[in-house]
């Protein structure tokens, strides 16, 4: 018996858990072989307020500025949405001096690098010190009501925290639980090179309308079209038309002259239909609890939304160093 069940060890999972075990006996379950399998092992690697999302810890951040540019009118609409600060088009050439000059840019300087399996990491230790037990290779398949409680595959649980992913709809139609309506989105990532060399010098460089980005990595690039495919949940794979569309993208905005691809992945972002996380229960359906549609932005805020989700979970006030208006 447990107080807590928790399903999924992505950064979500781990992050929630690691907080509820500061009160109460946790176990954590994730079907796959490894933690980490799906979305959280397929990041972009990137911390850009800009971009949306509270405070990482700090010693897991290297400075990185995010260069948003406007290649075209509808990016210079988007741009000026964004928490930025406004660049001539010469301002951001230097910057990144690859750049053909865009019809506008903006520059976030508080961007950095996230050691995104060093957080995940540093959840686990932690939830392992403070007690919680971790069963990778584990599907959760009979979810049941046990009273004012639950059975999870023969486990007993007072609560149940549905941070699968992809998967939670699926998790909570096997405990008899409505849907959130989350929709898994596909993002196609690549390592390419071309005829210039990436100097890690540069920025991240992102395209403000949301249509590619790409970074230096290990002497190469690692790009993106930015896509959000729908999908079903799934181990998701690139899609060779995406990549293509990247390289196209990229090489009109840029003088890289990109060309060959070394390796490419993708992952899945959820999302629910307002694209904002869904933390908490549904009201005729108490001690099952979401923690889900974190889309791209889960591993950023992964910190703050943890406190808060246990909070809720555990029926408990978030702080108001939390709930303060920032």
């Amino acid at each position: 018996m447990v107080d807590v069940l928790v399903v999924g060890g992505g950064i979500a999972g781990v992050s929630i858990a690691y907080e509820l075990a500061a009160h109460a006996s946790v176990v954590l379950v994730e079907s796959e072989q490894e933690l980490a399998h799906h979305t959280t092992g397929r990041s972009a690697a990137i911390y850009a307020p800009s971009y949306g999302g509270p405070v990482v810890r700090e010693e897991l951040l290297t400075p990185h500025p995010a260069l948003w540019v406007a290649v075209d009118d509808e990016g210079v609409d988007h741009l000026g949405h964004f928490e930025a600060d406004p660049l001539t088009p010469g301002q951001a050439v230097e910057l990144c001096p690859v750049l053909r000059p865009p019809l506008a840019a903006a520059v976030d300087r508080t961007a950095m690098d996230i050691d995104v399996m060093a957080l995940h990491s540093g959840y686990v230790r932690g939830l392992r010190r403070r007690g919680g037990v971790l069963h990778t290779g584990r599907p959760a398949t009979d979810l049941r009501r046990d009273g004012t409680g639950w059975v999870v595959d023969g486990t007993k649980a007072d609560l149940v925290v549905d941070a699968a992913g992809a998967w939670v709809d699926e998790v909570a139609a096997k405990a008899g639980v409505p849907p959130i309506g989350i929709q898994p989105k596909r993002r196609t990532l690549a390592i390419a090179s071309g005829a210039v060399p990436a100097d890690p010098a540069w920025p991240l460089v992102a395209d403000a309308g949301d249509r590619f980005y790409f970074r230096a990595e290990s002497g190469h690039l690692l790009i993106s079209p930015a896509d959000e495919t729908p999908s079903v949940p799934c181990d998701a794979k690139p899609d060779e038309l995406d990549i293509a569309q990247a390289i196209e993208r990229i090489n009109a905005a840029t003088t890289l002259g990109l060309r060959s691809v070394h390796t490419s992945w993708a992952g899945l972002r959820s999302f629910v239909a307002d694209r904002e996380p869904v933390v908490g229960a549904w009201p005729d359906h108490p001690g099952f609890v979401f923690f889900a549609g974190q889309g791209g932005y889960g591993i950023q805020m992964a910190p703050e939304l943890a406190r808060v989700g246990a909070d809720i979970a555990l029926g408990r006030t978030p702080g108001p160093e939390i709930m303060s208006p920032r």
